[in-house]
């Protein structure tokens, strides 16, 4: 299994711009001399505890700083940007990146990021999806065209020649694209499979991701697409230290439990997703505290613990190739959180395999 991290990120409102993007980089560093494989940046713009709603300006940051990690948007929102501008800014970071880019894409979840651009609603963000994504497509084939779309006009009458589009293709022979899902029979999951694009699952139960594999995979299948969960991304809560101890309090009374405690909980419970992730019978959601998440949700413990819980996970799911850690504030004090990093990368995900 691969470990990669998913920066949201989850900061309290009360930290400043400079300090979440200074962190976000940080982080990213952290990641890439732990080993990780991938570090995912999100893109929120009214959003007061995930709050980067530029993360191309994190990965033109941390591009070069890092070596070997490859640095992904998650993901832009493809209903407010025009394509052809993102198109040509996503060539450029493929470039600046020398091709440790992924492009995470996304339809949009939060109706105040909808208002903000003027939509009333999100109705019509998944066909502005496709029609994006075709704009874009035209633009990387560097061929003249001239589009006329439900939502956007864009085209130019010739090919052009200089930079930032001559090198679109040259790293890994194209632009990978990857999708997250986080409600049962995901529409951006099918969408995926159909595609041929990565899939990354929000953990909310393990019911949840079994139905996000067949989603995905038979999709997929219709298509002719031959896959396997290797490719499967799945984002989970992650703390682990020397001692089960150490993790569980690193976990409960920092970061991770703070944003927990302020701000996931409540989110979760009105969305009701705090039900799928009950696994006593009779508990209600009302029931969940961070005690709880701590010992039946969430990726917390010691090494040996952690791979314990991974194999159960697999066990009852399937599995899956790269478990993405989610990102939180422990600013204050770092070292507890990347030495969960480096314990991950190299202690505990080596050891977590896909069934034979």
């Amino acid at each position: 299994m691969h470990a990669a991290m998913f920066q949201t990120p989850f900061m309290p409102p009360t930290r400043s711009a400079r300090e979440t993007f200074t962190w976000a980089v940080e982080q990213a560093v952290v990641c890439d001399q732990a080993g990780l494989s991938e570090y995912w940046i999100g893109e929120h713009a009214t959003q007061a505890w995930e709050s980067i709603p530029n993360p191309e300006l994190v990965i033109a940051a941390a591009a070069l700083q890092t070596e070997q990690i490859r640095l992904a948007p998650g993901a832009h929102l493809l209903p407010y940007h025009h394509p052809a501008t993102l198109a040509v800014q996503i060539a450029y970071l493929t470039q600046v990146t020398q091709g440790r880019y992924i492009l995470g894409i996304g339809a949009g979840a939060f109706p105040e990021d909808a208002a903000l651009r003027g939509l009333k609603d999100l109705t019509e963000n998944h066909r502005m999806v496709t029609e994006s994504l075709e704009i874009m497509r035209r633009v990387w084939r560097k061929e003249p065209f001239q589009f006329e779309g439900d939502y956007w006009r864009a085209g130019y009458p010739e090919a052009p020649e200089g930079h930032p589009l001559r090198d679109v293709g040259l790293y890994n022979g194209t632009i990978e694209i990857g999708l997250t899902g986080l409600s049962p029979n995901s529409p951006s999951l099918r969408f995926a499979g159909q595609n041929g694009y990565l899939p990354l699952s929000i953990y909310s139960g393990d019911d949840f991701l079994r139905n996000h594999w067949e989603t995905y995979s038979t999709a997929a299948q219709e298509k002719g697409r031959i896959v396997d969960r290797s490719v499967h991304h799945v984002v989970r809560d992650v703390f682990i230290a020397d001692t089960d101890k150490e993790a569980r309090r690193w976990a409960i009374e920092g970061g991770m439990g703070k944003a927990w405690q302020e701000y996931v909980l409540p989110r979760y419970h009105n969305y009701g997703i705090l039900e799928t992730m009950i696994k006593n019978p009779g508990m209600s959601a009302d029931d969940v505290d961070l005690d709880y998440l701590a010992d039946n949700v969430w990726i917390v413990g010691s090494p040996e613990t952690a791979v314990e819980k991974l194999e159960e996970a697999f066990a009852a799911t399937g599995g899956w190739g790269t478990i993405m850690m989610y990102g939180y504030d422990y600013i204050d004090n770092p070292e507890p959180w990347n030495h969960s990093i480096e314990l991950l990368s190299r202690e505990v995900a080596p050891k977590v395999s896909l069934p034979a």
